[in-house]
């Protein structure tokens, strides 16, 4: 963490657009966080602001402060999570290093202070009431749904997402971030957003016992750059097909010295050929982000652990049956290569992924369950009919685009069968 920057005091420096503050009268009252869905509770939390305006406005853009000033409104997260939840965590089972953290600044540098083995909450309560130590959770959506409510004063200072090395001051080179654009005292039941990039410190001041507050990190490798990297691998593919030139072997010795200008030209005239063709492309191959990004995602917000949806429920579809998708938001529909075929003439194939089994403990921990795949592989000819359940809020069975009656049946079998849509 960086040192304190002095404040210029000059307002010459530039930096991202002005923080706009909003505060909530009293008179109205907060709204309610609403936990009905992800959607109503992120719009609860982020109250007064809509959803609407946040993206539109805040998002990767500039930063929001949104204050309650109120001592009403001070616990305006505080249903999120209170002491008791600490307790009732530990009872379940949390270990040092696995689930938590228990840490502090000493001199500048973080020394972490956790014991072996499983976590107590009477330990825990001790070292953070005596050693003024943080506790740092681990993936705490394994535990519950919960947001760290603000306890006490915290001042925090935002630098410039790419500011250059502040050559004026005389610091470490970890600290040369340059001087703070914005600094902001955070009280209880305050919300602060920043953009991507944006450093960070938080203080607690002088005469506080301690301060609450969480962290959430969104959006990780989910730039235009991880796109590209993705989307490449595809685009190069279904060209070196129907382009020769993306057939021929490379120069011998080529991979044995550092670079050549043949090479060079080569690879750019390349390069253009490709984006020649991505213009006219109207579906990208996009492979690893959408499995990863399901492989990691939680099931369903209303399935808890996933063990709801295990099996199947409901009618069993029929030819005559109609259908409809069920938690779209967690299944990804892609073309790819054949994966279990090697040679060069690999055959495209219909990938479904999905998160509807995934288990809530064991998120984001790197466990081998997370490194396994939940899904179904289909031929491309059954593409049409899949897009015509993924874009129908229901359809008839007999009216898919597939060749015969039993095709159609066995489709919706197996869709049925992975909990992937329901009989209406």
């Amino acid at each position: 963490m960086p040192k304190k920057a002095k404040p210029t005091g000059s307002g010459k420096e530039e930096g991202p657009a002005p923080c706009k503050q909003m505060k909530l009268e009293a008179a109205g009252g907060p709204s309610a966080l609403n936990f009905d869905s992800p959607s109503s509770l992120f719009e609860s939390l982020i109250s007064p602001i809509k959803t609407e305006t946040f993206f539109k406005e805040f998002w990767e853009q500039k930063p929001l402060l949104i204050q309650r000033d109120d001592p009403a409104l001070a616990t305006y997260y505080g249903s999120l999570f209170k002491l008791t939840d600490l307790k009732s965590l530990c009872s379940r089972g949390m270990y040092y290093g696995r689930d938590v953290n228990v840490c502090r600044c000493v001199n500048g540098k973080k020394k972490v202070l956790n014991k072996d083995g499983k976590a107590h909450f009477l330990q825990l309560r001790k070292d953070f009431d005596q050693k003024r130590a943080t506790i740092q959770f681990h993936q705490p959506q394994r535990f519950k749904v919960f947001i760290l409510q603000l306890e006490g004063e915290k001042h925090w200072r935002l630098y410039h997402p790419t500011v250059p090395l502040a050559r004026e001051y005389s610091v470490e080179a970890e600290e040369r971030i340059g001087r703070p654009v914005h600094e902001f005292m955070l009280k209880p039941g305050d919300l602060l957003y920043f953009p991507r990039g944006t450093i960070h410190q938080a203080d607690t001041p002088a005469g506080l016992a301690h301060s609450t507050h969480v962290t959430i990190s969104t959006y990780q490798n989910n730039s235009w750059g991880d796109f590209l990297l993705d989307t490449i691998s595809g685009l190069v593919f279904d060209t070196a097909k129907e382009d020769v030139e993306l057939r021929t072997g490379i120069p011998r010795q080529l991979l044995l010295v550092e670079s050549t200008t043949v090479a060079t030209r080569r690879l750019s005239g390349f390069l253009r050929t490709l984006a020649d063709r991505l213009e006219g492309t109207k579906e990208l191959l996009s492979s690893d982000m959408k499995k990863d990004f399901i492989m990691h995602r939680l099931p369903p917000y209303s399935a808890g652990d996933g063990a709801e949806l295990s099996t199947p429920g409901g009618k069993l579809p029929r030819l005559d049956s109609v259908v409809r998708l069920q938690f779209k938001d967690h299944i990804v529909l892609t073309v790819l290569p054949d994966q279990d075929q090697s040679d060069e003439a690999q055959e495209k194939m219909v990938y479904i992924y999905h998160s509807l089994k995934n288990s809530r403990e064991t998120h984001m921990m790197g466990n081998e369950e997370e490194t396994e795949f939940h899904g179904l592989r289909f031929p491309l000819s059954h593409l049409d009919a899949l897009k015509q359940i993924w874009n129908s809020p229901a359809i008839s069975v007999k009216d898919l685009k597939l060749t015969t009656d039993e095709e159609k049946e066995s489709l919706v079998l197996s869709l049925w069968t992975e909990c992937l849509i329901q009989v209406v």
